[in-house]
């Protein structure tokens, strides 16, 4: 049976990373982006890392720029400014795909685990998003695929997908979610 633990991540120095060293910890793994509406989610993330982390928690960031070009510049630059304006201090990975014939099998395992419920978006929102999503990218979304910038996939300590939050859920469910599993 596959865990995150069967997967890997490239961190900025084009290091691969292997999920097993996160193994026995509550993992929080999001797409994120530097000039997205959902951007300041990294000062709530920064928040809940910097409280739980001695608890058991790691963020995984995974920077994207599939949406609407949000995550524009370097892997440095990105980090750079992550770190100045948010004081961000979790773990952040080189910049990448998580839809798309390019995605992290990372994704495509988190997305089979924890598929996209739905309804997360209001219409007149979602018709814009998905305008600005298919000006971004070749092929449009399948039914499960990341909707935007900022979703949330919870791992128990186990390596087993429990949650999926969509960037306009509430953190407060995400917190609620992680405490429990700690």
């Amino acid at each position: 049976m596959e865990t995150v633990y069967s997967f890997s991540l490239t961190d900025k120095k084009g290091n691969e990373v292997s999920l097993e060293q996160y193994k026995g910890k509550v993992l929080l793994i999001v797409n994120t982006a530097t000039g997205c509406g959902f951007t300041p989610q990294y000062e709530q993330l920064e928040d809940a890392y910097s409280r739980l982390k001695d608890k058991g928690l790691e963020v995984l960031d995974v920077p994207c720029d599939q949406f609407g070009h949000q995550a524009p510049g370097s892997d440095s630059e990105i980090t750079e400014f992550c770190t100045m304006k948010f004081g961000t201090t979790f773990p952040q990975f080189k910049k990448s795909e998580v839809n798309g014939a390019n995605e992290l099998p990372l994704y495509t395992w988190l997305k089979k685990e924890k598929g996209y419920a739905g309804n997360a978006y209001e219409e007149k929102l979602a018709a814009i998003m998905e305008q600005l999503y298919n000006e971004c990218n070749s092929t449009p979304r399948s039914k499960d695929d990341i909707q935007w910038n900022f979703t949330k996939f919870v791992v128990d300590r186990e390596g087993k997908v429990v949650a999926r939050f969509e960037p306009t859920e509430d953190f407060a469910k995400v917190e609620e979610c992680i405490k429990g599993l700690l």
